[in-house]
């Protein structure tokens, strides 16, 4: 009966430590320190003509004797050995020695040498009865094989020459260019040769499981891997487990190392029966191999696989050497891109770079970007994903100030699925560079491009039981599978994220230009504030003497000598005082305005309500001598504010809408007053308070005009007289709160009520005038 096996013991298998060989060959470790026999593979009798445990504990130079002992050292240190690294190939050498059985014969071996810690590893391999190795013989072939792979001009070509040449070097009935998709993704078959009766692979996707994590790792440090037969009895070492370590000798480097069970499973399964694997590195990742596979076990010569293993060593050169062509094609097309951006930005603002047309997208082949400066948010493209914003402030952290972020498969990152990542807004594709740590960032992205691939295996039931109780199912066309990929977007290329950071550093380098200049502007703004400040304090307070020494003088003349001044001269001295009285009220204002700028704010909660009743306690008087009444259609919120400056802004508005409250036709006169959510034009709501009346309205050309300083529509006696200045104080309190002011003169509608969004009031009233004006939340100088 079928029963699936656990897949996570493969994962976990240490194949580099399954302590066995392959049994054509022999294997003898010796320490380098003193040349004694540390581990002997149990087949050395067979295969070296002295048994294992002869061996185990006796100096190797009984066996190779002290001249090829040192020629086995020496071979390592030639080429480059050392140990290796656990992240990149291992080095070994190749040589031919010689042993002498007990009956005088003398038997050749090639023998690859290798070390392992303090351990020097000899790999015995019987020469093959067709004689030794002749370069002059087997150069042609490789030199042939390298010039037909340079004069590929893609990835692709590159390939589809490389598994010609190398079947054609080996004689193996199937060659295949297999490429990863990321370092722990599925694989592709990009390439391929066959001979005749075999199903073809091109194109199939192989599950990620068919080659699990650890056999990746050393792939990557070991360009070549062969496996003569299938069928093979693995051989053991002896001692099994090493003094000191518990474990069996690291074969990691091993050319003989034996093959884990459930790989000779896999390729039994689908009919192989010799297999061969030579790496493709690209800057020391694993990006893919190529994978031959044979009818019958098959046994190749260290010099062939010499020759494979250069040949792997220079095809990914080779790719290397396209991808660095197709980048820099690339690159350039999109700096000329980026200059042309550039030139259209000059000297404006940020920006201008996500305004519709201006490319910003297209540079990066995006479906949008977006700036982020402070609580500011510019973007392009439509729609802007919802989830945006908030996925951008969370990665923002994701890496240092100016480095670029980038991902294709953004929702994989997050740990969700392609249905959740659509139904909460998140993009596929997401590239950003932050700022800095405030949060200030350029970002590009991109919308999911479900792509279609057909898998010789179904990627979600990658391992289930044969027909023959088999614990991996074939693989093949015969088997395809068809599925969609989803959650992720074109990837960001090479180019695209080396085109992201120069553009990163000219918008840094000009948001650091004119922050500079913000900064200077604000100061000398600042210094100019504070002289006119001064300048209209001095104004009014030295003003007002001489002021008061005119409307005294006048005043004492018209006492002195009225008796015997003609009416024009009394008209003209009551003039003279009357007008520096006026005088003297307009200093009074224009001092109290520059008090403004100086006197800090005391913020505090309130009850808008409570303040409202505090300025008609002090305009109350004034507003019942002119039969109005204060109307609020629904209770007022709390808003934080200073309540002085708060009540005097309330104070002047309702003064003002008193002074031009129409008559309903019952006597009676009214004001709203209420608070109204608002858009707010960087983004975000917030609570306006809205000032109404009802009646003669202001042109909408001249609201600007009525909020500057002594500014008036009206003659000075019209509408119970004032200064002009009582709406420029409102306006500068309210934007000392970091508020702002506006106004609005709607149409009447007929028989309305003046509540919440309405227009005029009933019979008698005019279209009216409101004043909005929003309460932020820190001081603005």
């Amino acid at each position: 009966m079928s029963q699936e096996f656990d897949l996570s013991q493969c994962v976990r298998e240490p194949i580099h430590l399954l302590g066995g060989v392959q049994s054509y060959g022999a294997l003898v470790a010796a320490r380098l320190h003193d040349a004694v026999v540390d581990t002997v593979s149990r087949n050395a009798g067979d295969v070296l003509g002295r048994a294992a445990g002869e061996l185990v504990g006796r100096p190797v130079t009984e066996l190779i004797g002290d001249e090829q002992w040192a020629l086995a050292r020496e071979s390592t240190e030639a080429a480059g050995a050392g140990e290796g690294t656990p992240d990149g190939p291992a080095a070994s050498g190749v040589l031919s020695l010689s042993l002498e059985s007990a009956d005088g014969r003398v038997r050749l071996f090639d023998v690859t040498v290798h070390r392992v810690a303090e351990l020097l590893v000899l790999e015995f391999e019987p020469r093959a009865a067709d004689g030794p190795f002749v370069f002059q013989n087997f150069y042609p072939r490789v030199r042939r094989a390298l010039h037909r792979l340079q004069g590929a001009t893609n990835v692709t070509e590159c390939c589809a020459a490389a598994v010609r040449e190398v079947q054609a070097l080996t004689g193996y009935d199937r060659v295949v260019a297999y490429r990863f998709d990321g370092a722990e993704g599925p694989g592709q078959v990009i390439a391929e040769v066959r001979n005749e009766g075999r199903e073809p692979w091109l194109g199939l996707w192989f599950p990620a499981s068919d080659i699990p994590p650890q056999a990746r790792r050393l792939y990557a440090r070991n360009w070549i891997r062969v496996i003569g037969d299938v069928d093979d009895a693995t051989v053991g070492l002896l001692p099994e487990l090493r003094e000191g370590t518990g474990e069996p000798l690291d074969l990691s480097g091993s050319i003989l190392r034996t093959v884990s069970g459930y790989h000779l499973e896999y390729l039994r399964n689908i009919g192989v029966a010799s297999s061969m694997s030579v790496s493709l590195l690209h800057d020391g990742e694993l990006w893919g191999l190529i994978a031959c596979h044979g009818d019958e076990p098959r046994r190749l010569t260290p010099e062939v696989r010499a020759a494979c293993e250069f040949f792997g060593i220079a095809l990914s050169l080779q790719l290397a050497a396209v991808a660095e062509r197709e980048q820099a094609d690339e690159l350039s097309g999109r700096r000329r891109a980026l200059a042309a951006l550039l030139a259209r930005l000059s000297s404006q603002e940020p920006d201008a770079l996500l305004r519709p047309g201006s490319g910003m997208a297209e540079l990066l082949c995006a479906d949008g970007a977006l700036l982020v400066r402070g609580t500011e948010v510019t973007a392009t493209g439509d729609p802007v994903p919802a989830a945006l914003p908030g996925l951008l402030e969370r990665l923002a952290g994701a890496g240092p100030v100016g480095e670029v972020w980038s991902s294709d498969r953004v929702p994989e990152v997050l740990g969700l699925d392609a249905a959740e990542a659509e139904a909460q807004g998140v993009p596929a594709g997401l590239l950003f560079l932050p700022f800095n740590r405030d949060g200030d960032l350029l970002a590009w992205w991109r919308r999911e491009q479900p792509a279609p691939r057909e898998w010789a295996a179904d990627p979600a039931r990658p391992v289930r039981t044969g027909p023959g109780g088999e614990r991996l199912t074939p693989r093949g066309s015969a088997a395809v599978h068809r599925a969609t990929v989803r959650g992720r977007s074109m990837p960001w290329s090479p180019a695209q994220r080396v085109v992201a950071g120069e553009l990163w550093r000219e918008m840094a380098g000009l948001l650091s230009r004119q922050m500079v200049e913000l900064e200077a502007r604000n100061t000398e703004l600042a210094r100019t504030n504070e002289d006119l400040d001064s300048f209209a304090h001095a104004a009014a307070h030295d003003l007002k003497e001489p002021l008061r020494g005119i409307s005294n003088a006048a005043a004492f003349i018209v006492e002195d000598a009225g008796a015997v001044l003609d009416a024009t001269s009394l008209r003209r001295l009551t003039t003279v005082r009357r007008l520096a009285e006026r005088m003297d009220g307009l200093l009074d204002s224009l001092l109290h305005f520059s008090r403004l700028g100086q006197v800090g704010l005391e913020r505090e909660e309130l009850s808008l309500d409570e303040v409202v009743d505090d300025a008609l306690l002090v305009a109350g008087g004034r507003l019942a001598e002119q039969g109005v009444t204060v109307v609020r259609p629904a209770p007022l919120p709390r808003v934080r504010a200073d309540r002085e400056r708060l009540r005097e802004v309330l104070e002047n508005l309702f003064v003002n809408a008193a002074k031009y409250a129409a008559d309903e036709g019952t006597g009676e006169r009214r004001v709203w007053v209420e608070a109204v959510p608002v858009a707010e034009p960087g983004g975000g709501e917030a609570v306006a308070v809205v000032v109404r009346d009802n009646g003669i309205g202001i042109p909408p050309g001249q609201h600007e005009d009525v909020l500057q300083l002594f500014r008036r529509l009206h003659r000075r006696e019209e509408r119970g007289g004032g200064s002009g200045v009582g709406l420029a104080v409102v306006k500068r309190i309210v934007e000392r709160h970091g508020g702002r002011l506006w106004l609005e003169s709607p149409a009447v509608a007929p028989g309305g009520d003046r509540g919440p969004g309405g227009g005029g009031g009933p019979d008698g009233g005019g279209p009216g005038t409101a004043v909005w004006f929003t309460l932020g939340a820190t001081d603005t100088p």
